[in-house]
Order: structure tokens, then C-alpha cells, then sequence
């Protein structure tokens, strides 16, 4: 993929603080304000894999929400989540991606069907692609976690994905929402032969989990129980006080431990919301497990960040790989980029040192273009 053709992200949940850290970083790191902190795609792993540049993305996308980006990149400031005099300085390439965010849905009264909603949306998708994204575009799910589907009923974020499967975009599901595992999705996605990758971006506790439970696995040491805690506030904080959000939050935690660890253990993780915090999160883990000799031994860690800086740099190499994907002629879900999720699709480890080395292996598909 050529460097210099522009390429869209379009990001549902666009007004976001991950969306806006998204757009606000990638502004300053082509400008040379700040260097790729986090981004395996600037790294010599995927040198020459013809991924799109980073100054050649352009966004969009649908919010429900109407605040504007750059007023949404000077609160992130004031609360320490983007550096003091960022927004000012990309202050133009915040109010350009905001001119292309448009509403979403469904909202309060709408009496359309969901044919109408995701032909709509899709056509918001199209329309910002003929414009803006000649190199084509890729939809990025980063709006707040919804509870689990329920019957036939299409949620939101399924929505948005049949919008882009409509629209011929690859889809990524950074959130533990339905998206496009709704069954009514099945047909359609199978029929597009685009590239899906998700769901649930792996940021902190989760990516810690996937170390760590390797390593009592191949110690040989038996994992009693293991417990975590979650305080957070923002907004995945109000959404993840609804205990459905949560169970759908918590599916992909626990399914990294009984993957790893190759049985369930006792424990749960719980979320709690503490509006004080803002965009910050403490996630503490308590693991009982025995030693030589039933020698009992716990060892606890504590995790301390800001989501929306962890998930930025992903959502942005995610982009670029998915870009790159559609070009090389991949199709259905890229498993090798489980690396990046908590629920990952596809078939592969969930080990991250295993899924480091499938990323390494579709970089070097992509640069020699090869399909499947």
C-alpha cells in the first residue's frame, strides 16, 4: 500500500477518549511532536511490509454523543490522560476529524428499522471513503461496552459492523461487544471475504494474565485461585457499572486463565466504578497457587494506567494491519492478531509469547503480499 494514499479509520465511538487519544496521537507523532511509544508497527518487525503511514490516515465516525473533539482533547488534558499543549497543537487535524463524525444510533425516538440504521451508516461509510480515503477504509469499534446480545435483536454494535461489512470495510471489534458474533451476522460477513480481527483489546490486567499464566504452566505450579479487582472511572466506568456490561467485560478475562492455565480455577474479577478516577485504572490480581510439596504461596500485582493511552497505540497498529490486510487479499478472521485481544477470533494461543510469534509471521506474509 502506497504511503502517501490516504487511508480511513473510521471509529465508531468517535468522540470517545480512546477515539480522541487515537486522532490527537496520531496527529503528533507525524508532526514529530512525540515518538511511537507502544506502536509495534513502528518497529523493525514490520519494516517493509508496505503498512499505510501514519500521516496518510484520515478519520471519521459515529458517535452518539455531540461534544467536539478538539473540547474532548482539552478535558483529556486537564485530566493528564494526552500532554499539557497537545490539543492546541493538533488542534486543526481534531477539528478536521470531527467534521466527519456524524451521528449515530439508534437514538431516543428513532423509528427507523435496523435495514434503514445500517443502510444509513453504511452509506455515512461510503461516502466518507469516495471523499477522503481513496486507499480504502477500515471500521474500528472503541465505543463503550454494551451488554450481551439478546434473541434476535441487533445491538448497536452489530449495527455498525453489518454498516461495514455493507460498506466492503474490514471490521475490527476492540470492545467485548456482540459486533459481528451476532448469528444474524453470519452469512453476510461470510459473504463480504473481508479481513475481521477482535474482540476486546488487551490493555493492562488481561495482557498481564497472558504472562503470567504461561509462566505457572510451564513452572508446573498449580494455580489455586485467582481473584482481580477493577476500580476505574470515565466513561467505561459508568457503562461497566451495568453488571450485564460487565459479565461481557469479564467472558474474555477468564477465558485467557483457562487457556493458559488448561483448567478453570476459583476467583472472579470484579469492576467497580469510581467516577473520581476519570480515565485512570487500578487493576489488582491475587493468585493462590501451590509449590513443591503443597507449599502454599501467593503472589498479588497491582496495575496502574490510563486506558485510553494503553489502547491507543493498538487501535492504531490494528488499523494499519487491517489496511494492509484487505490490500494483500487476506479474508475472514486473522487470528494472527490475537497478540492485540482479550477474546481473541480465530483459532491460535493465548500465550502472548506464541501470539508475538504469529504476529511475526503475518508480518512476513505481508511483505510478500501473500493471500489466503
Amino acid at each position: 500500500m502506497s504511503t502517501s494514499r490516504p487511508a480511513g479509520v473510521w471509529l465508531i465511538g468517535a468522540r470517545g477518549s480512546v477515539a480522541t487519544t487515537v486522532v490527537a496521537g496520531c496527529a503528533a507523532m507525524s508532526a514529530g511532536l512525540h515518538p511511537p511509544t507502544g506502536m509495534l508497527t513502528e518497529t523493525a518487525l514490520f519494516a517493509d511490509c508496505g503498512l499505510p503511514g501514519l500521516s496518510s490516515l484520515v478519520f471519521g465516525g459515529h458517535d452518539t454523543l455531540d461534544c467536539p473533539l478538539p473540547k474532548r482533547a482539552e478535558e483529556l488534558a486537564a485530566g493528564g490522560v494526552l500532554p499539557h499543549g497537545l490539543p492546541a497543537a493538533v488542534a486543526a487535524e481534531l477539528s478536521a476529524t470531527d467534521a466527519e463524525i456524524t451521528p449515530g444510533g439508534p437514538l431516543p425516538h428513532d423509528d427507523r428499522d435496523d435495514e434503514e440504521l445500517i443502510e444509513a451508516f453504511a452509506a455515512d461509510i461510503r461516502d466518507f471513503t469516495a471523499r477522503r480515503a481513496p486507499a480504502g477504509t477500515v471500521v474500528v469499534n472503541v465505543a463503550s461496552t454494551e451488554p450481551a446480545a439478546d434473541g434476535d435483536t441487533l445491538p448497536p454494535s452489530s449495527l455498525y459492523a453489518a454498516a461495514a461489512l455493507r460498506a466492503g470495510c474490514p471490521y475490527v471489534n476492540f470492545t467485548p461487544s456482540t459486533g459481528l458474533h451476532h448469528p444474524s451476522l453470519a452469512a453476510p460477513l461470510a459473504r463480504s471475504r473481508l479481513p475481521y480481527a477482535g474482540r476486546d483489546g488487551k490493555t493492562g490486567q488481561t495482557l498481564l494474565r497472558s504472562v503470567l499464566g504461561p509462566m505457572f504452566a510451564q513452572r508446573a505450579l498449580a494455580v489455586r485461585a485467582w481473584s482481580g479487582t477493577n476500580l476505574l472511572g470515565g466513561g467505561d466506568g459508568a457503562a461497566l457499572a451495568d453488571p450485564a456490561a460487565a459479565a461481557a467485560k469479564n467472558a474474555g478475562k477468564e477465558r485467557v486463565l483457562a487457556d493458559t492455565l488448561g483448567t478453570p480455577v476459583q476467583g472472579e474479577v470484579h469492576i467497580d466504578d469510581v467516577p473520581a478516577l476519570g480515565d485512570w485504572k487500578t487493576a489488582w490480581d491475587h493468585i493462590a497457587f501451590d509449590g513443591f510439596l503443597g507449599t502454599r504461596m501467593i503472589l498479588q500485582t497491582i496495575w496502574q494506567g490510563c486506558d485510553s493511552a494503553l489502547a491507543a497505540p493498538l487501535v492504531l497498529d490494528l488499523a494499519r494491519l487491517m489496511l494492509r490486510a484487505r490490500e494483500a487479499g487476506m479474508t475472514g478472521a486473522v487470528a494472527e492478531l490475537a497478540f492485540y485481544f482479550k477474546d481473541p477470533v480465530g483459532e491460535g494461543a493465548a500465550g502472548l509469547g506464541e501470539q508475538y510469534a504469529a504476529l511475526g509471521d503475518l508480518a512476513a506474509r505481508l511483505r510478500v503480499g501473500e493471500t489466503r
